[in-house]
């Protein structure tokens, strides 16, 4: 039986597409650049012609898929058990391994969480549950401890190599503790934390432990294929204690955002953080992840990039990458002023000042301004400001190289006679005196102008006097404060973004 013809004729009433399509490209106009490596945070570029083509096309193809019903739709089970297996057989999964494919890294820690709360409740009888993280880890897993009501202990890491140490997991780790987290590596400062030495402490206690990977499980895992490189350390599923490991596709996977793994060493745990109800009149409803009804084109372009670029793709990019990374380290600790933060052993680069004449938020306003976006990190628990370099394949060209470090040393110069951006005294002494918790509206419009944020919310072009501001606020007030930053930035427009005039009947 053939299905019938949708009608294809014309819907009067809405915007010409050309007009659309202009607008979106206006709007674009307005942000960094996705590819070519100059923006070293946000986006991975794997700098091969046709991937995005590629990409796109898969996606358009199971654009209107729906992954909440996989009976319905047996497609999407068949591209998560390939992206899954790929993943698993990657990072040392077995025959009993399980994966759920999630939007991205966040939704990735947020069910790790989730699962190790409800194990930890149904298997251990724990009521009050915590955990265990190092200081370095990732804010998405604070973030499912507010949202799952875990308590967080907090791990200090090692004042010179930014790794938590075992023994101090081991210290924090108490009855109620449902999670210990580790980072491969962390993301802050590019180094890989113990992992071996973590889970073995986790697993004497019958805790589990969940490796972090989501920025560099897919790189380091191909990295070990690599040639004439050292071999990172190990880090996944086949370390003893290990339960659960996150990787994000969309990022040294370079696929299209919305794509991450999230692998559990057998079913029977990953089953402890999927939700099913039946005690309603509706269609009995279980969901892997947080969400319910999501399309399945980011399941497909995952997919289809991965199977495009394949093992000897990755693992070329893979070397590339570190071979970047190295040269950029090499030649960050030659410029006068600035020094790499620990020995990164991933992607990943933070660069701090040894000048104290030299601010590293003026140097990021300055290189920017030659067409760069290095990512600002504020001081924290003894990790100095800096700038953090994700460092992508298309960073990895020599030339391209050539061109940062060329382009770092000349807005370092810059930086120094520029000087640094300062607090004064009465600014510090004003913050001081603000309650996070009892912060009214006359006081959030006095500490955002002290942070050099106007009352419509745009934020300054130079943003060195912003950060240093917000680097000077106890943690507690910058955290009540951001919210009202981004708040003031989302308020709707009537018509939307450079609305086209339209025609129709002139009102009198």
């Amino acid at each position: 039986m053939t299905a019938p013809t949708p009608s294809a004729g014309p819907v009067a009433g809405g915007a010409p597409r050309r007009d659309i399509l202009d607008r979106l490209d206006a709007l674009r106009g307005t942000d960094l650049p996705v590819r070519g490596g100059r923006t070293m945070a946000y986006v991975y570029d794997s700098g091969l012609d046709g991937v995005e083509e590629l990409a796109a096309a898969a996606q358009a193809r199971f654009a209107g898929v729906n992954g909440l019903d996989m009976t319905a739709f047996p497609s999407v089970v068949a591209l998560e058990n390939a992206v899954v297996g790929r993943a698993a057989r990657l990072l040392g999964g077995g025959p009993d391994t399980a994966g759920t494919f999630t939007s991205g890294g966040t939704e990735s820690c947020l069910l790790a969480v989730l699962t190790a709360r409800e194990h930890a409740r149904r298997t251990r009888g724990v009521t009050a549950p915590e955990l265990v993280l190092p200081t370095t880890v990732h804010a998405a897993f604070h973030k499912a401890a507010a949202l799952f009501g875990l308590r967080t202990v907090s791990v200090p890491v090692d004042p010179v190599t930014y790794r938590v140490r075992p023994e101090d997991i081991a210290a924090a780790i108490t009855p109620d503790t449902a999670l210990v987290v580790v980072s491969a590596p962390s993301y802050a400062h590019g180094v890989i934390d113990p992992v071996a030495g973590a889970a073995a402490e986790a697993g004497r206690r019958g805790v589990l432990c969940h490796v972090d990977a989501c920025i560099g499980g897919w790189y380091l895992g191909h990295l070990r294929y690599a040639d004439g490189v050292p071999r990172p350390p190990a880090f996944d599923l086949s370390v003893p204690g290990v339960t659960s490991l996150s990787v994000d596709l969309h990022k040294y996977g370079y696929t299209p955002k919305g794509a991450s793994v999230l692998l559990f060493r057998d079913a029977e745990l990953r089953r402890h953080g999927w939700f099913a109800h039946a005690s309603w009149p509706g269609y009995p409803v279980v969901n892997a992840t947080l969400q319910g009804t999501k399309s399945a084109g980011p399941l497909a372009a995952a997919w289809a990039v991965l199977e495009h670029i394949g093992t000897d793709g990755y693992t070329e990019l893979a070397r590339r990458v570190h071979r970047a990374t190295a040269s950029l380290a090499a030649g960050i600790g030659a410029v006068d002023g600035l020094r790499v933060l620990g020995r990164p052993e991933a992607s990943l680069l933070a660069v701090a000042s040894e000048d104290p004449a030299l601010d590293v938020f003026v140097v990021a306003d300055e290189i920017r301004a030659d067409g760069w976006y290095l990512q600002p990190q504020p001081a924290f628990d003894g990790s100095p400001a800096n700038l953090h370099l994700t460092v992508t394949a298309a960073v990895a060209g020599e030339e391209t190289v050539r061109l940062l470090l060329a382009d770092l040393a000349k807005a370092v110069e810059r930086a120094r006679a520029l000087g640094p951006a300062t607090v004064g005294p009465a600014l510090a002494e004003a913050a001081a005196g603000l309650d996070p918790d009892s912060l009214g509206p006359e006081e959030v419009e006095l500490a955002l102008s002290l942070a050099g944020i106007g009352a419509d919310g745009a934020l300054p072009e130079r943003m060195a006097p912003v950060l240093a501001v917000l680097q000077a606020l106890p943690a507690r007030l910058t955290e009540r404060l951001l919210p009202e930053v981004l708040g003031r930035l989302y308020r709707p427009e009537a018509g939307g973004p450079a609305r086209a005039a339209e025609s129709g009947p002139e009102e009198g």
